[in-house]
């Protein structure tokens, strides 16, 4: 009965006996052994790591894949260099680690886009362009809001966002705007301020939607951080639905490690994201809540998600 219960766990059991006769113990064994060490395709947000990670990039970066992520997400971009380090530099300690750099965070040099500097910053996105070509990334994505006051400010935003797209989609990679949770607060014309639609709610719009509604989808994509989107009283869900295909990349977070909160229900986040296509995931980790170190941490959120009978 041990030895049926056995094959019935490893799928080798139908009702008319043994696929394909018996198996060898050492084939048995085999199977066992690649069963275990099967591992999902995972991604990490380098800015998960911190020090831990910059005191030692190439061996952090070697920790990293033994973990058993396979590709990163940059941070620390800065005119030519990773941190300290050259993009081709950089380049090669991930390739040397077993790592695939898809995609990078970088802010342009201003968070005060006007209508006069929007040369300024497009210039500044087809420099950082070339040095991502060099890394190999498929993406880039701004992770900080810039200044956004009224409707004006808004429009100018969505003309520099959609300028990095076209300067990025002639280089082969796409480009892509990351949330917080400040998106989700309101901006009010004249006429309307002071008014409130409940007592609870004020008028006005969005600032989020205005980004995804003033942007070329085939130019921008939105990589959502699904725990800010939570944390701006908005449903991750409710934004998959209403802007399917504008979602390729997730941020998968929590409070601090993956799923020990209680406040996401990352079950419903994933599987709504691949019913409307979802293209990859980064984990990315914060403020450790529970004596861990960071890589201590983004182990704990790897195995997690590796677990997860929901996640792909």
């Amino acid at each position: 009965m041990e030895k049926r219960k056995f094959l019935k766990t490893m799928g080798l059991l139908t009702a008319g006996g043994i696929v394909g006769g018996a198996i060898a113990p050492s084939t048995a064994s085999a199977m066992i052994k690649n069963n275990a060490t099967n591992k999902k395709d995972v991604g990490l947000q380098i800015y998960s790591l911190g020090r831990e990670l910059t005191e030692d990039v190439a061996n952090g970066l070697k920790k990293i894949k033994k973990i058993g992520y396979n590709f990163i997400e940059l941070a620390g971009y800065n005119g030519g260099k990773i941190g300290e380090y050259t993009v081709d530099t950089y380049r090669k300690m991930a390739e040397d680690a077993g790592l695939k750099i898809t995609s990078s965070h970088v802010n342009p040099n201003t968070r005060d886009i006007k209508k006069d500097n929007l040369d300024e910053i497009a210039d500044f996105w087809k420099r950082t362009v070339e040095d991502h070509v060099k890394l190999g990334c498929k993406a880039l994505v701004q992770p900080m809001m810039p200044n956004i006051k009224n409707h004006d400010d808004v429009a100018h935003v969505c003309e520099s966002f959609n300028q990095a797209g076209e300067i990025a989609e002639e280089a082969g990679i796409k480009w892509g705007y990351h949330n917080h949770n400040m998106e989700f607060g309101r901006v009010v014309k004249e006429e309307d301020k002071g008014k409130q639609q409940n007592p609870w709610m004020p008028v006005g719009d969005v600032i989020y939607d205005l980004l995804l509604n003033g942007t070329d989808p085939s130019l921008v994509f939105f990589e959502m951080d699904v725990y800010w989107t939570v944390m701006g009283q908005n449903d991750p869900l409710e934004y998959f639905e209403k802007y399917a295909g504008r979602f390729p990349g997730l941020h998968i977070k929590d409070r601090s490690v993956l799923g020990q909160s209680g406040m996401m229900n990352f079950e419903r986040i994933f599987q709504k994201a691949y019913e409307i296509g979802l293209d990859e995931y980064f984990v990315e980790l914060e403020g450790i809540r529970t004596g861990m170190t960071q890589f201590e941490g983004v182990e704990a959120c790897f195995n997690y998600l590796n677990k997860a009978p929901f996640v792909k």
